[in-house]
This record gives C-alpha cells, structure tokens and sequence, in this order.
C-alpha cells in the first residue's frame, strides 16, 4: 500500500489528478490523505485600515467555507467510490509551508493539479504556490493536467547526471506496473553531437526495469521544442528530475519543466534528489 498526499484549495477540485490516483489503485492498494489549502484568505484582499461592513466580509467567508465542503464532498465521492481508505486532514485555512512539509515527508508521492491549484489567486502556472510546493516536497510529486485518461507511453529526462537518474529509480520503484509500456530515455542537447553521457551503464538499468524501452538524443532546447515533442506522443507520462529548491534559480532561470506544467501537455514526475 502506498500513501498519497493530495493537495487541493477550497475552491477548485482536482478531477485530472483524481483520475490519476483512481488508476493507480487499479493495480494496488492507497491511502489518500487530502490536503486542503486556501491560497488567500478572503482578509488579504482588503485595503489596510480599511473597516468593512462585517456583512459582505461573512458572506465571501460563508461562500469560501461552502465551495471547501463541496470540494471535499467530492473527495470523498471520488475515493470511497473506488474503494480507496481516505482522509481529509483537519486543517483548514490558507497555504502553509511548514505544514504541507511535515505531511509531505510522510508520504510516498504528492500529487497536484497541474492548472487548478491556486488558480483563481494567480491564473499562469506555475504559480507562486504551486512552485512552493514543487520546492518544498520531501516526496517526488506528480502534477496532473484536468484533461488526464490514461498513460500508453514513459518519457524520460535523462542528462547523465545523479538526478535524473535518482528520478528514474524512484519513478521505477513506485510505478513498476507501468514499466512494461514504451518507455523512452532522452537526452535533449541544442548541439550536433550524438553522444549520450554513460549511454552503456544506462542501458545495463534500463533493460533491468523496462520491457520496452529506447535511447535517443534530441537535439534542440528544451525550454523551446520540449512541449512539442510532447504533443506528438500519446498520453505521455514525463519523469524529470529535481525542481529547483532555489527562489533565484526560479526567478532568473525557468526549467523545462515550468514549461511543460505551462502548457498543461501531460503528466509530470519530478523527484528531488535532495
């Protein structure tokens, strides 16, 4: 049995990454702890030294408290349908960074709305919250497009590097029933050469792990063509390594990874190498 952290707002219910959990139950047994979190309380949007009338203030409070319950109601639709044990952690309120990293480090996987988390606070993704999440996970995280079905092909980020290939073992070790798909491990370099960094010890893991499975080099930018590429497989599963934990990484240099959550072009796996 594996334990699954979903982290959801009040406002705004994760159908893609409830579809995505739901399947995996299909081949095992969960546990689904829910998380709920509020961006911004309703207090944040008023001017300082502002005293309002408390009518309209319990209003946004009682609409606010109202979309969390139906939210969780769902939650617990979703998962008591499919015969997944769940829990709705007590908590609520809004985005609190030291609790999402206590209930992240208990837990095998995080799993995340790649458009809706935070959604109505900040429309482009990732947005502030969702990249404290990805930054502050102390488990891999899975962040789910709403347009999810299903998973027919593995693509693998693979630069040589210790990450990428600490995103590969943990990605084996909590999937293994999607290793038999068509799994394919590219290096993606803007440069002529063809050489693929330790491309023989590479392959000596591969074939240990996956039934169908490639190597190739792609040459172009990733930030650029990555989503593309994407776009021509079929429900694609992405595994990438780390995301930055750095806020001026984030700031001056944004990864492939902010892009492909951008465009919401399919699943992502990113694990943290520390």
């Amino acid at each position: 049995m594996k334990k699954i952290l979903l982290l959801c707002d009040g406002e705004n219910f994760p159908s893609g990454a409830t579809r995505f959990i739901r399947q995996m139950r299909e081949t095992e047994p969960l546990y689904v702890k829910g998380l709920f979190m509020d961006p911004m309380d309703v207090l944040d949007m008023i001017p300082v030294g502002f005293i309002p009338y408390s009518g309209p203030y319990q209003q946004l409070k009682q609409a606010e408290k109202q979309m969390l319950r139906k939210s969780q109601d769902q939650f617990v639709e979703a998962f008591k349908d499919a015969g997944i044990k769940y829990e709705i952690y007590p908590h609520v309120g809004e985005w609190n960074r030291e609790l999402f990293v206590r209930e992240s480090r208990f837990a095998d996987l995080v799993v995340i709305s790649e458009e809706l988390f935070s959604a109505n606070t900040m429309e482009v993704q990732p947005n502030f919250y969702m990249i404290e999440a990805l930054r502050a996970s102390e488990s891999p995280v899975v962040v789910v497009p709403e347009n999810f079905s299903q998973i027919d092909h593995l693509a693998f980020a693979y630069d040589g590097g210790k990450e990428s290939m600490f995103a590969i073992k943990q990605f084996t070790y909590l999937f293994p029933n999607l290793t038999d798909l068509p799994s394919e491990f590219v290096h993606i370099k803007d440069e002529a050469a063809d050489n693929i960094p330790e491309r023989a010890l590479l392959g000596e893991f591969t074939f240990s792990h996956f039934e169908a499975q490639q190597t190739s080099k792609l040459h172009f930018d990733p930030k650029k063509y990555l989503t593309s590429w994407l776009g021509t497989k079929k429900n694609v599963f992405l595994v990438s390594g780390s995301f930055s934990r750095s806020a001026v990484s984030n700031v001056f240099r944004k990864s492939f990874a902010d892009h492909v959550i951008a465009e919401h072009s399919c699943p992502i796996f990113i694990a943290h190498f520390s």
